[in-house]
C-alpha cells in the first residue's frame, strides 16, 4: 500500500485557501528537547550480485551461496529514508504558507504531483533491524525509517522497551504519508485510540504499508512493535483501516459538495476535522440531495440567514417586521419569521465544533444511561419463546460507562427483532448546564438584545438540543458501544478459534469417527495414523438393532486394531455416547482397551458437500465424509479445521450480529497465524493448508503444488523462488514458516545420486573430446543436469530461522564451534546454554550486530528437535470410558471437564452430562488460572481441562452453574 500525502494535526486557526486543495499540515514541534546530532555519512553501497533465475545456473549459484556462508545484511534503510524525504519535499503543499518546521531554509516549496509508486522502496528492502536474504554482503546501517524508544506519555499496553540499538531518533519519525489529508495526524489518533506508543504506531503503519503479514511481524520484527501480541496488532490494523475509510469518505463528500457549489471555508474545515463516520454524517447531512432539505435550509432560501446573524452580531439593529411578505409562504407573519430564524440558529449551534466539544465533554462527567424495555408489539408478530430470552432486558437500565459488551449485543439483537425498545437517557441537568453555557459564552449576543430576541435565542437552544444535538449524541453513544462490543466479540471469537486450532494433535493412532444419527443411522469411518481412509460404514444403533450392530463394530475395531472412538457432538450424540460407554464398561471389545471422546462437529456437514471435500474424497457419500472429518479433527485438528470456513466452527458469541467483514478478516488472520507458527512441511502438506501460510494465497499454493508434482520435492527454501507468482516479497513473508524435512530430502537425494553422477560423467567425456554444445536446448539440458548435482539441502531449512538470518546463524555457530549436523540434538542445546551463560545474550547479539529478538529466534531454531511441534504443550482431547447423567449431579460435586466455549459473560464447560455447565465470568479470577503452563490467551479457551464445583442445578431449564477451582 502506498502513501501519497502527509496527514498531520493542524490548529483551528490555520489559514485555508478559498479554493480547496489538499494541504500539507505542519506537525506540532515536540515538547521534549531532542539533542542535535550530525547526520552520519552514507556508507557506500556494495553492488548487488543477484542470483540468476534460470534453469542453467541457479543451482550452481545456490550451492556457492550456501557453502560460502552468505553474508546477509540489514536493509539499507538510509536509502529508503532519503527516497521518502525526496517524495515529501516534492509533495509539499501547493500552498501559500511556509513550512518552517520541516524546511530549515524556510523557503516556499511548490507541490508537485507524484506518481504513487515513487515513494515505494525496492521490493527487496524490508524495515527491520534483522537481516535480509539478498545473496550480497552489506554493512548494517541505522534504522532511519523506524522509530525506537520514545518515552510514553501515559500508561501503555506494551510491556518492555525495544531491544534494538537505534543510532538516533529521527526528527520526522512519526510523519506518515497518507493518500488523503485531514486536519488530524493519523499516528496521533491511532495512538490515542489503541493506547499504544507513538513510535510503535508509526512503525506498525510502515510495516503494513510494506505488505508485511502479522505472523511475519510477530516473529521476525518484534523489536519494531515493542513485543505486541497478534491480537493487539490486529486491533491496530483494524483501527487504522477505519481511520483511512473515514478520511476517504470525507474527501469523496468534499468533492461531491464542491461539485454542487455548496462548499464554504467553514464547512471544509468542519469536514476535515471529522474522525468518525457519525461526525461526518452529522456535518454533511444538510448538504445531501433531497426533495425538501432541512428546516434551516428552507429558512435560508427565504432570506432569513441575515436576520439570524444580525441577532448574534448586532441585535439592536434587527427588525423582524421588515422581513414580513404577506404573499410569501413562511414570511407572511411575524411568528413564521421567528420560527425561521430559530431554525437557522439551531442549525448553526448544532454544527459548531466548540459547542459539540463542550457537550461531549460535559456528558463524559455526567450520568448517562442506556435503557431497554419491552416493545409494544402484537404477540402474533413475535414468538413467545424469543420474548422470554430477553427477560433480563425487559426493564433494564445501566450507566453507559459500566455496561458489559455482551449486554449491548443482547440489547441490539432484541431491538432488531422488535422485542425491545432502546433509548439513551441524558438528564435534564446536562441540558440546563449546556444552555446556560451557550447563553453566557459561545452564543451570547454582542450587544443588548430585546427580550423577544432573547426568547428566540433560548428557543433556538432548546430546539437545537432536542431536535439535533441529542439525537446526534445518542447515535454516537450507541455506535461507540456497539463498535466496542463487536470488536470484543470478534476478538473473543479469534481467541477461541486459536485455542481450538492449537489443540494438541493425537498422532500415531488408528481412529474410528462416528457421526451420530437416528433414522439414517450412525456413519462410521476408520482412518489410519496417516489420515488415510481405511473403511467406511453405517450402523443403526438407535432403531432396536443395537445388539446386532455391536458385533459389526467389534469386528471393525479388531480388524483394524483401533482402540479410539471419536463421536461427533450433534444429533443423537448423547445416546451414541451412552451406547459405547455401556459396551466399554462390559469389556465387550476385549482384548482392546477402547476409549472414546466427544468432539465438536460444527462445520463438518458444510465441509462434506464442499468442492474441497469432493476433490479430496471423490465418490464418497457426503454423510460418510462427515465421519472422516470428525476423526481427523482429533488426529490433526489444525490440518482439518482449516478446511472449514472459520465462522462455521462455532466458538464465538453473537457471531451473526457483528460485522461479517470484520469477523472474516479477523478469523482468517488467526488461521494464518496458527498455521504459520506451527509451520508446514512443504513436501507433504496439502494445498488447503499451504494457502493459509503468511504471504501465500490460493493461487500461489496451487502453483507450489504443481511445481512439486512436476519437479519433485523441494530441496531447499531457495527453490521457492522458482515457483510462478512467488516474488521476493512473498518469499520473504512465507520462507520462515515453511519447513523442509531433512530425512525426507536425504532419502530422495540418495535415490538420485547414482543417476546424476553418470549424467555428469557423460557431459565431462563429451567436453574432453572437444565437442561443443551449440544448440540452445542441449545447453539447457546440460545445465539442468548440473543443477541436480550441486543443489544441496540446507539443514537450517528445517528450522524457524528466516533465510535473511542464515548468515547470523552461521556466525553464531562458529562462536562455539557448532555444526549444522547438530541442529535439534541435545549436544547443540548444551553448547548454546553454556555459551549463553558465559557471555549473555545481549552481548552476543551486539557482537553479531543484530537484535536480541532475532538471536532468540536463531537459538530456538537451532535447539528445537526436528519434529518439534509446540502444540504438544497444550491439552489433548478428554478420553473417557463411562458416562454421568444430569440427574446424578449434586450441588457441591467436584468434577473435571473441558472448556467448550468462552464468552464475555462466562465459560461453558463440558462435564460429560450431555449439557454444558456455565462458569460465570466473575468466578474466573487470576488466582485460579495456571501460572506455569503456556497460555494462548489471558483467560480460558476451548480445549482446556478444568476442575469445577457444581453451584446450582436447574433441571427444568437444563442449566448448570459451576465454580472454577483450578486449571489442570
Amino acid at each position: 500500500m502506498t502513501l501519497l500525502c502527509v496527514i498531520s494535526s493542524a490548529s483551528e486557526d490555520d489559514k485555508e485557501d478559498s479554493a480547496w486543495e489538499p494541504q500539507k499540515k505542519v506537525p506540532r514541534s515536540r515538547k521534549q528537547p531532542v539533542a542535535k546530532e550530525s547526520k552520519p555519512k552514507r556508507v557506500p553501497r556494495v553492488k548487488k550480485t543477484t542470483l540468476q533465475i534460470n534453469d542453467g545456473s541457479e543451482g550452481v549459484a545456490v550451492k556457492e551461496e550456501l557453502n560460502n556462508s552468505v553474508a546477509i545484511a540489514n536493509v539499507d534503510l538510509e536509502d529508503k529514508k532519503n527516497k521518502l524525504d525526496t517524495v515529501k519535499t516534492l509533495k509539499t503543499a501547493k500552498a501559500k504558507r511556509k513550512n518552517s518546521s520541516q524546511s530549515p531554509s524556510g523557503q516556499r516549496i511548490k507541490k508537485l504531483k507524484v506518481v504513487e509508486e515513487s515513494n515505494r522502496a525496492s521490493t527487496a528492502e524490508t524495515p527491520s533491524t534483522s537481516t535480509l536474504w539478498e545473496g550480497v554482503c552489506k554493512k548494517e546501517e541505522s534504522e532511519d525509517d523506524f522509530t525506537f524508544g520514545q518515552s510514553p506519555l501515559k500508561k501503555m499496553k506494551t510491556e518492555t522497551c525495544p531491544q534494538g540499538q537505534p543510532v538516533r531518533f529521527p526528527a520526522n519519525a512519526n510523519n506518515i504519508k497518507e493518500e488523503v489529508e485531514m486536519n488530524w495526524d493519523i499516528v496521533q489518533v491511532l495512538s490515542e485510540r489503541t493506547n499504544i506508543e507513538l513510535w510503535v504506531c508509526a512503525n506498525i503503519i510502515r510495516l503494513f504499508n510494506d505488505d508485511n503479514t502479522i505472523p511475519f511481524i510477530i516473529r521476525y520484527r518484534k523489536e519494531l512493535i515493542n513485543n505486541l501480541d497478534a491480537d493487539s496488532l490486529r486491533e491496530v490494523r483494524q483501527t487504522l483501516e477505519e481511520l483511512r475509510a473515514v478520511a476517504k469518505k470525507v474527501h469523496s463528500t468534499i468533492q461531491k459538495i464542491k461539485k454542487e457549489g455548496k462548499m464554504s471555508e467553514c464547512l471544509l474545515k468542519a469536514l476535515l476535522n471529522c474522525k468518525t463516520f457519525e461526525e461526518l454524517e452529522h456535518v454533511s447531512a444538510p448538504y445531501k440531495t433531497g426533495s425538501k432539505g432541512t428546516k434551516a435550509q428552507r429558512a435560508k432560501q427565504l432570506g432569513l440567514e441575515g436576520a439570524a446573524k444580525t441577532l448574534l452580531e448586532n441585535p439592536g439593529e434587527l427588525s423582524l417586521l421588515s422581513y414580513i411578505r404577506p404573499n410569501v409562504k413562511g414570511l407572511s407573519a411575524l411568528q413564521d419569521i421567528e420560527t425561521g430564524v430559530q431554525h437557522i440558529l439551531a442549525d448553526m449551534i448544532a454544527k459548531d465544533k466548540d459547542t459539540l466539544d463542550f457537550i461531549r465533554k460535559l456528558c463524559q462527567n455526567r450520568y448517562i444511561c442506556i435503557q431497554s424495555s419491552l416493545a409494544k408489539v402484537s404477540s402474533k408478530k413475535v414468538n413467545e419463546k424469543d420474548v422470554d430470552k430477553f427477560l433480563l432486558y425487559q426493564n433494564f437500565s445501566c450507566n453507559i460507562r459500566n455496561i458489559q459488551h455482551h449486554q449491548i449485543l443482547a440489547i441490539n439483537r432484541g431491538e432488531n427483532l422488535k422485542i425491545l425498545t432502546v433509548k439513551v437517557n441524558i438528564s435534564d441537568g446536562v441540558k440546563n448546564e449546556f444552555c446556560r453555557w451557550c447563553i453566557q459564552n459561545r452564543w451570547r449576543p454582542r450587544g443588548f438584545a430585546r427580550p423577544e430576541l432573547m426568547k428566540i435565542l433560548h428557543n433556538s437552544l432548546d430546539d437545537s438540543f432536542k431536535r439535533l444535538i441529542y439525537p446526534l449524541l445518542c447515535r454516537e453513544f450507541r455506535a461507540k458501544l456497539t463498535s466496542d462490543a463487536e470488536k470484543e466479540s470478534v476478538l473473543m471469537f479469534g481467541r477461541n478459534l486459536r485455542q481450538l486450532l492449537l489443540t494438541s494433535p493425537v498422532p500415531g493412532r488408528t481412529l474410528m469417527g462416528v457421526d451420530p444419527g437416528y433414522k439414517h443411522g450412525c456413519k462410521l469411518a476408520i482412518i489410519s495414523p496417516t489420515s488415510q481412509i481405511l473403511h467406511t460404514d453405517v450402523v443403526y444403533l438407535h432403531c432396536g438393532q443395537g445388539f446386532r450392530e455391536a458385533e459389526k463394530i467389534k469386528r471393525l475395531l479388531l480388524n483394524f486394531n483401533c482402540s479410539t472412538v471419536v463421536i461427533g457432538n450433534g444429533t443423537a450424540c448423547r445416546e451414541t455416547e451412552a451406547y459405547f460407554a455401556d459396551l466399554i464398561m462390559k469389556n465387550y471389545f476385549a482384548p482392546l482397551d477402547v476409549v472414546y471422546c466427544i468432539v465438536s462437529e460444527a462445520g463438518a456437514s458444510i465441509y462434506s458437500v464442499s468442492p474441497e471435500a469432493n476433490k479430496e474424497m471423490p465418490g464418497l457419500d457426503p454423510n460418510l465424509r462427515s465421519a472422516v472429518s470428525i476423526a481427523r479433527r482429533v488426529q490433526d485438528p489444525l490440518a482439518e479445521l482449516v478446511k472449514i470456513e472459520p465462522k462455521h466452527i462455532g466458538v464465538g458469541m453473537y457471531q451473526h450480529d457483528v460485522s461479517q467483514t470484520l469477523l472474516k478478516a479477523t478469523l482468517d488472520s488467526v488461521v494464518e497465524e496458527c498455521v504459520s507458527f506451527v509451520g508446514v512441511d512443504i513436501n507433504i502438506c496439502s494445498e488447503v493448508l499451504l494457502r493459509h501460510i503468511a504471504g501465500l494465497n490460493a493461487n500461489r499454493a496451487k502453483n507450489i503444488i504443481e511445481w512439486r508434482e512436476k519437479n519433485g520435492p523441494f530441496i531447499n527454501r531457495e527453490q521457492l523462488k522458482k515457483v510462478k507468482g512467488l516474488g521476493p516479497k512473498s518469499f520473504q513473508q512465507c520462507a520462515g514458516f515453511i519447513r523442509i524435512n531433512q530425512d525426507y530430502i536425504r532419502t530422495f537425494c540418495s535415490g538420485q545420486q547414482t543417476e546424476s553422477a553418470s549424467q555428469v560423467q557423460e557431459v565431462a567425456v563429451t567436453s574432453s573430446a572437444g565437442v561443443e554444445v551449440t544448440n540452445e536446448k542441449q545447453g539447457k539440458k546440460k545445465n539442468k543436469t548440473a543443477v541436480n548435482v550441486v543443489l544441496k539441502p540446507n539443514p537450517l531449512d528445517q528450522t524457524c530461522i528466516h533465510p535473511e538470518s542464515y548468515d547470523i546463524a552461521m556466525r553464531f555457530l562458529s562462536f562455539f564451534r557448532g555444526t549444522l549436523c547438530e541442529i535439534g540434538k541435545p549436544e547443540m542445546e548444551q553448547k548454546i546454554n553454556s555459551f549463553l551463560e558465559k557471555d549473555g545474550i545481549e552481548k552476543i547479539a551486539e557482537s553479531l550486530q543484530t537484535t536480541v529478538h532475532t538471536l532468540q529466534v536463531i537459538i530456538d531454531g537451532l535447539s528445537q528437535p526436528e519434529s518439534f511441534d509446540f502444540r504438544t504443550d497444550f491439552d489433548k482431547p478428554d478420553f473417557k470410558r463411562s458416562i454421568v447423567c444430569l440427574e446424578d449431579l449434586q450441588v457441591g460435586t467436584v468434577l473435571t471437564g473441558k472448556v467448550e466455549n468462552a464468552t464475555l459473560f462466562g465459560i461453558f464447560v463440558d462435564i460429560g452430562v450431555g449439557r454444558s455447565g456455565l462458569i460465570p465470568i466473575r468466578n474466573v479470577t487470576e488466582a485460579k488460572l495456571s501460572k506455569t503452563k503456556k497460555r494462548r490467551s489471558l483467560g480460558l479457551g476451548p480445549g482446556e481441562r478444568v476442575e469445577v464445583q457444581v453451584l446450582n442445578i436447574d433441571i427444568p431449564r437444563s442449566r448448570i452453574t459451576l465454580d472454577l477451582i483450578r486449571v489442570l
